[in-house]
């Protein structure tokens, strides 16, 4: 017998770009089709509206500003009024500080405030919440050593969500020659994500050339680096893109570079479309990439340990083989999109069931 569509709804208030604001309009689409009613608020954006609207959800722009902000409040309490919902899903502290909690002046059935976190955030933002989703077991250590309830927590994995590719890219097109090592980066323009690490090491190796797929305040200072060391004709940084299966399929090796990543969608990305992988020991690739069996794994800012591990990784096509078969099988075991979203919606019943 088919279970009965849930009503979910999604407060993000989030910033432009970013990993967990994508990871949210992927899992707002994927609960929709999996037959879910599904709400979101959101700040208004460019690219997360119309992708929601799209896909035929409603969508209400909210302001998420300060503290001397009280509107937001007030209409997600209008909002959940019309809208009735089983589940308010929030994602990072902000929203999860917005939401309202459930009372009984409010006239509607009991829901429960569910926050997905994807870093080690301040709890004083989320004492609303009553019960929590962390993507990695180090952040539920966290919230666990913070004094949540071991049973208020659930700790369910990202997926990597990227469209069909329509268009493959043209490597030629950037003035890629065919022959030459291509790297891809993705994710913010931010000292986070040691995008200058990278440049430094590509500047290194001749012949070896490298995009970067994002956008931010760093983009300047990563400019001004990419000049310096003279490598304009190798070294692109593309902007925010939407095509990252494109960029992926397109590129020789994905590495991911950063200083600090709580979980880090990336490297489960380059899985997925079966792209070798270099990843830093960053708290999240640390707690899932097996290194020399799914992905290489370097130490942070390491630019000798970056420049060996794409030495060898370019010039050993066998380990490039094994890397892409065992990080697919990675992917489709723990990281699916249908995985995810089945594990979110058992941990929802559950807590329906419990109330």
């Amino acid at each position: 017998m088919n279970k009965a569509p849930l009503k979910i709804f999604h407060v993000m208030a989030g910033a432009p770009h970013g990993g967990a604001e994508t990871a949210c309009i992927d899992m707002c689409i994927a609960m929709k089709e999996a037959g879910q009613s599904i709400e979101v608020a959101t700040r208004p954006n460019a690219s997360r509206v119309p992708a929601l609207e799209d896909a035929g959800i409603p969508v209400h722009p909210l302001q998420f500003g300060g503290f001397a902000d009280f509107s937001t409040a007030w209409r997600l309490k209008k909002i959940f009024q019309d809208f009735k919902p089983d589940i308010v899903q929030t994602w990072m502290s902000r929203a999860s500080w917005k939401t309202p909690h459930w009372s009984p002046s409010m006239g509607i059935p009991r829901y429960s405030v569910v926050a997905r976190l994807g870093g080690y955030y301040k709890l004083k933002y989320f004492k609303s919440c009553d019960f929590f989703v962390t993507i990695t077991p180090d952040i539920k250590d966290h919230l666990v050593k913070n004094g949540i309830a071991p049973e208020r927590i659930r700790h369910i994995n990202n997926f990597a969500e990227t469209e069909d590719v329509v268009q493959p890219l043209n490597r030629s097109d950037y003035g890629v020659p065919g022959d030459a090592p291509l790297l891809l980066g993705l994710g913010r323009l931010h000292p986070a994500k040691a995008f200058d690490t990278l440049i430094k090491s590509v500047a290194d190796l001749p012949g070896v050339y490298l995009w970067i797929a994002g956008e931010g305040a760093q983009r300047a200072e990563l400019e001004t680096l990419i000049q310096e060391l003279g490598v304009e004709s190798r070294v692109r940084l593309l902007g925010w893109r939407n095509d990252r299966a494109a960029l992926l399929q397109a590129s020789d090796i994905c590495f991911f570079s950063s200083r600090y990543e709580p979980f880090g969608t990336v490297f489960v990305q380059a899985w997925a479309q079966k792209t070798p992988l270099i990843t830093t020991n960053a708290d999240g690739p640390r707690q899932f990439v097996r290194d020399g069996q799914d992905g290489l794994m370097v130490n942070i800012d390491d630019v000798d340990g970056f420049k060996a591990a794409i030495q060898r990784l370019s010039s050993d096509k066998g380990l490039q083989k094994d890397l892409v078969e065992r990080g697919y099988h990675r992917y489709k075991s723990e990281f699916s999109k249908e995985h995810s979203v089945q594990a979110y919606l058992d941990y929802y019943r559950e807590i329906l069931q419990a109330a």
